[in-house]
């Protein structure tokens, strides 16, 4: 029969079991390897196609088709994609355009590695509180963002500065004014220029390495106390060492990776989180009696090497002189990592990692020097220009007839042409980007705002991409309750007070007749179902909610004269509503038992074993923790076990996401409803329930567990399936529903950014659920799309469906977890870029700092693209370094990233104006600077040309030594550099219309003077340099007028201020205004600039020069207005 085979999808008349027989035998009997992708099986011999017979089955075509990628081992997956595409560009083609820049910055890589060999990390031994034990010598624990040194500044300026053409061709244009036979003027003429860009470029990178030093110093110089044999003593951080015994207070902020002592800690600023994590002490140390003893002990940490992971460490802790020795093994749960935050108790702790090798630098790439797109784009421009004045210079040698010594001619009229290219390009381009960034920091609507690299301004308005932090970036991380709801009731926060008056009523009436004893052996589930009235429904939902969580109360010790033991602290601690602080692992757990306490129910105190709560009326319920289950990622609830210390009841409660609760909770038909409205308020929600246990159901339950746990074999699975018998038909009590507070005006800023056509991504080490909720809460995802949550994967194949299947839709936002996305960026890494581009916004969840950066570079090697990342934490730099564009937020979370990031702001909401307003206005000033700069050139060069070829194609200058100077500086510059003031609409509508910073483009130079100058005065040849130079700058200086949108005070003084400066030149600087050389004998008659003929002569080549160009900017302006022109009328 004819048969269509499960594996192959081929069509063959032998099937048996649903497979091709004569192949699939074969395949399996001699092939170790046979990879199923669809509609294709890979082996590393055969690759079988079949796709006329399934036409309808092309969306289940793998991801890479071709015959080379199949041809390959698994091993070599992940190299495809980019071996493709680098053998593309492989070939002469590729050497000329820019292959040789990149063969010798590989070789400059390859010998700089050479030289400087990487250190091997290694495991260690850490003896504590003996430093000079340790058998190698490890890094200081200095922090540093600079990028160079006292030594390597100048070279490396250079460097930076010579390595564009613009500059190595002045620099060589320059250079060759010391050979007679090329020289055309004066030194200073091409010297003067190029001192001056590298002088403002060295001054302006010192500021900057200067503050970078300063702001490095800050952080080196905060004070700790060092446990030492005499007491304690304050070291700076960069002081610390491995073996150093620390002390670290409450709000201190980490500087190295130790252990010892027991916390709670907050890593927002090294993993975005911002939930305290439980830390907890060495068993053996907590027995000493004083701080004093652990230098009286023989004891050593053997740490593992370095590593990125944050998650993970392996360890043992050894102590030599008892008898036996004590061995206990170290994990993460022991550790403190560099940038993390005790927030509660103080720490004792022997340091493991310093510097370089702390987790939070490992996960740090180095500050790279950023180039704007600006800048490259001239540099193109500008190997394009040089072409052209080659080709300029080589007519001009072919029309003379490559007579006498015309090769040395060739190079003096290619340094005559050399204004085509100006120099004073990068000089107003440098000094604009100087006032952008004052002009930034100076706006009183961003406050605050820091310009800590002043080269990339005109970036901010170049941007497609913005991958942006959430904790602390888009929210304020504060969980507000704003939902109860019931099943027939909803409350919120205006009815809060119906809630209380309930719970005091309640309480009353249990406080007035104590409650009988109940008996606890018969089961609940026989009682008949009663309708329970509202006030009893709300009292056990409130009630539940006080009981089933993670949270431990905190009361802060008042402590005399800094003292700390513990029973001082005991003495002093004030146990009143006011002194009291929640800790838990999750801020949401914490607005829900602070919610609890506003409306009347407040824990009061909670240890291992028991909680209290305290009634309205004052009265302390405790209660006997019997079990708790944890959250966990994968089971997405959490739970716990009570019993009642007066009634002896026993409860189970447990709390969850819907998905996760939905199927083990009672028959209801709101539940789905009423979390899909909420998640439609960017709440979080959660589902309560509850399940009375007799003492026979939890005895037997707890045996089961008890004997799960011990299990040696499949131990999480069978504590799992122990723990899934409880939880079959709960009791739904109540749906909650929590906000993550945003940050000021994120909805709108977020919409502005969007309407500017900037893609945003979102990368959080947080949870999905948290990530995917903030997603919807802030509008990064918009109430019409739809929300594709990529499933987890392992392994390629697993990658292969799960991207097919979102290839299917569209329109649709991503939210793809860390673990997944490596995955895919293994196998799939093209194609994964390529579908996730086309999304309107991405969520990147559980990711590290290094993911954060790899997804930046992705992006700019996939897409060509100007990217944007901004955050707040340490966890952050690596992707504000990594983006062309890094802005940090100076929050909550610390300076780190504020002061890594080429921009700090102080909230999210100045993004809008800093990208809208300055780095539109940024980019379309630098262009419009540009675009004058460079008219100037090809002006001047064109008027060369023309001269060169009227005389017999002679390689003489038409004007001399300070004319030129002048012409680029003094005459023209202050009127052209007065663009930067310039501004085609007000900032209120750049804001309000924010598509305006998709239209920013550059307009091509041009104009020619010269050859009406030789037509008009024929009679008067002497004179044709004072009167055509008159008219050039007087063109000039009409072509600025003519452009500027917006007049300011100080554009009207610089032109008259330039005009001034040239009438008083022509008076006091006469003999430069000959033809040619001095030796012609041609000088400028005072006289004759007052005669009628040298004013209309003047007149009449200024307005034949600027009268076209006017005409077409006004037909151009007629016809095919600019967006902005009815706006700004």
């Amino acid at each position: 029969m004819n048969a269509l085979c499960k594996v192959c999808r081929c069509r063959e008349l032998l099937v048996s079991m649903g497979t091709c027989t004569v192949f699939h035998e074969w395949a399996r009997t001699h092939l170790k390897s046979v990879y199923l992708m669809g509609p294709l099986i890979k082996t590393k011999q055969i690759c079988i196609y079949s796709l006329e017979d399934e036409p309808t089955n092309l969306d289940e075509m793998p991801l890479m088709m071709s015959e080379e990628g199949f041809e390959n081992d698994e091993s070599d997956y992940h190299t495809l994609p980019r071996a493709r595409v680098n053998q593309r560009r492989r070939g002469l083609c590729w050497f000329l355009i820019g292959g040789w820049k990149i063969l010798c910055g590989s070789c400059c890589d390859c010998l700089t590695r050479t030289c400087r060999r990487r250190k091997e990390l290694k495991a260690r031994t850490v003896w504590l509180g003996h430093p000079e034990k340790c058998e190698e010598k490890y890094p200081n624990n200095g922090f540093k963002n600079q990028k160079y040194n006292f030594f390597t500044f100048v070279p490396g300026v250079l460097y930076q500065q010579f390595k564009f053409f613009l500059n190595l061709y002045f620099l060589v244009v320059a250079c060759s004014q010391f050979l007679p036979a090329l020289k055309i003027g004066y030194l200073y003429t091409y010297w003067a220029p190029l001192g001056f860009v590298l002088a403002v470029t060295m001054v302006r990178e010192a500021v900057d390495e200067v503050r970078r030093y300063q702001r490095d110093k800050e952080m080196n110089s905060q004070l700790y106390s060092k446990l030492t044999v005499r007491g304690k003593v304050q070291v700076t951080s960069s002081d610390i060492q491995v073996g150093d015994l620390i002390i670290v207070e409450k709000t201190d902020l980490n500087m190295t990776n130790y252990f010892l002592g027991s916390c709670f800690i907050r890593t927002d600023q090294l993993d975005g989180e911002t939930d305290w994590k439980l830390k907890v002490a060495v068993v053996c140390t907590q027995r000493l009696p004083a701080l004093g003893d652990l230098f009286s002990i023989n004891a050593y940490v053997y740490a593992q090497k370095p590593q990125l992971d944050i998650h993970s460490f392996e360890g043992n802790f050894t102590r030599e002189d008892s008898d036996p020795q004590i061995h206990e093994s170290l994990n993460i749960e022991n550790t403190l990592w560099a940038s993390t935050v005790v927030a509660s108790g103080t720490v004792i702790g022997v340091v493991i990692y310093t510097g370089k090798e702390t987790r939070s630098v490992l996960n740090t790439s180095s500050p790279k020097n950023k180039v704007g797109l600006l800048d490259l784009e001239l540099n193109r421009l500008t190997k394009a220009l040089f072409l052209a004045q080659v080709v300029l210079a080589v007519v001009m040698v072919a029309l003379q007839g490559f007579v006498g010594p015309w090769f040395r001619n060739l190079f003096r009229f290619i340094v005559l042409f050399s204004y085509i290219i100006p120099i004073s390009l990068r000089v107003n381009l440098d000094m604009g980007k100087s006032a952008y960034g004052w002009m930034i920091m100076k706006d009183e609507n961003i406050p605050g705002t820091v310009v800590r690299t002043s080269t990339i301004p005109e970036e901010l308005g170049r941007l497609v991409y913005l991958l942006t932090d959430k904790t602390g970036t888009l929210t304020q991380n504060e969980m507000i309750f704003k939902r109860l709801h019931l099943g027939t009731v909803s409350y919120g926060t205006d009815t809060m007070d119906e809630i209380q008056s309930h719970i005091l009523q309640s309480y009353a009436q249990v406080s007035d007749p104590p409650p009988p004893p109940k008996p606890t052996t018969a089961p609940k589930a026989a009682a008949p179902k009663v309708r329970k009235s509202v006030s009893s429904r709300i009292h056990e939902a409130v009630k539940a909610i006080a009981l089933c969580h993670n949270v431990t109360p905190v009361y802060e010790s008042r402590g005399v004269n800094g003292e700390t033991e513990s029973a001082a602290a005991e003495a002093d601690q004030d146990f009143s509503d006011d002194n009291r602080t929640y800790q838990a692992s999750s801020p949401d757990e914490v607005a829900l038992v602070q919610w609890t306490e506003s409306v009347g129910l407040t824990l009061v105190n909670r240890d291992l074993t028991s909680l209290q709560l305290k009634t309205p009326a004052g009265q302390i319920l405790t209660y006997y923790i019997l079990q708790i289950f944890p959250f966990t990622s994968e089971s997405k609830r959490m739970g716990i076990i009570i019993r009642e210390e007066t009634s002896g009841e026993i409860t189970f409660y447990m709390k969850g996401a819907d998905v996760a609760m939905a199927s083990i909770v009672q028959y209801n038909d709101w539940l789905e409803e009423e979390c899909g409205n909420m998640a439609r308020e960017g709440l979080r929600t959660l589902v309560v329930a509850k399940k009375s246990l007799s003492e026979e159901q939890y005895t037997d339950f707890e045996n089961r567990y008890n004997q799960a746990k011990l299990s040696i074999h499949d131990r999480a699975m069978k504590v799992s399936a122990v723990v899934e018998s409880l939880e079959r038909e709960l009791e739904l009590l109540c749906l909650t529903g929590v906000e993550d507070q945003l940050q000021a005006d994120v909805r709108p800023t977020l919409e502005l950014l969007r309407n500017a056509g900037i893609k945003i991504w979102m990368l959080t080490g947080d949870k999905l659920e948290t990530a995917t909720c903030i997603a919807k809460s802030s509008h990064l995802v918009s109430r019409s799309q739809d929300i594709h949550v990529f499933r987890p994967v392992s392994n390629r194949g697993e990658a292969h469906l799960e991207l097919n299947a979102f290839r299917r839709k569209h329109d649709c936002a991503l939210v793809i977890s860390g673990d997944s996305l490596e995955v895919c960026l293994r196998y799939y890494e093209h194609e994964f870029v390529e579908l996730a581009c086309q999304c309107p916004a991405v969520v990147c969840c559980r990711c590290s700092p290094t993911q954060k950066a790899q997804i930046v570079h992705l992006l700019k090697q996939h897409t060509d693209n100007r990217t944007c990342a901004i955050g707040d934490g340490g966890n952050d730099v690596s992707m504000i370094q990594a983006a062309d564009c890094g802005i940090g937020i100076e929050g909550k979370e610390g300076k780190q990233a504020s002061l890594a990031a080429d921009f700090s702001i102080t909230q999210f909401k100045h993004i809008g104006r800093l990208l809208m307003v300055h780095g539109r206005n940024s980019y379309k000033r630098s262009a419009a600077l540009g675009q004058f700069v460079m008219h100037r050139g090809m002006i001047i060069s064109t008027m060369q040309a023309v001269f060169s070829s009227i005389f017999y194609f002679a390689s003489v200058p038409l004007y001399q030594g300070f004319l030129m100077v002048g012409y680029s500086t003094i005459y023209t510059m202050f009127p052209v550099f007065s663009l930067v003031l310039d501004q085609d609409v007000k900032p209120e509508m750049a804001l309000l219309y924010p598509e305006f910073i998709k239209t920013l483009s550059v307009a091509p130079p041009g104009g020619i003077l010269m050859y009406g100058a030789l037509l008009l005065f024929e009679s008067e040849f002497v004179h044709v340099v004072a009167i055509s130079f008159t008219a050039l700058i007087l063109t000039e200086l009409l072509m600025v007028a003519l452009n500027i949108r917006t007049w300011h005070w100080l554009m009207v003084l610089a032109e008259f201020l330039s005009l001034g400066c040239y009438v008083a030149s022509l008076a006091f600087l006469n003999e430069y205004f000959g033809i040619g050389r001095v030796s012609f004998g041609a000088f400028l008659d005072l006289a004759f600039i007052t005669t009628p003929a040298f004013l209309w002569k003047v007149t009449a080549m200024t307005v034949i020069s600027c009268l076209p160009l006017y005409i077409i900017k006004y037909l151009k302006r007629k016809f095919s207005p600019p967006s902005y022109s009815k706006l700004s009328s």
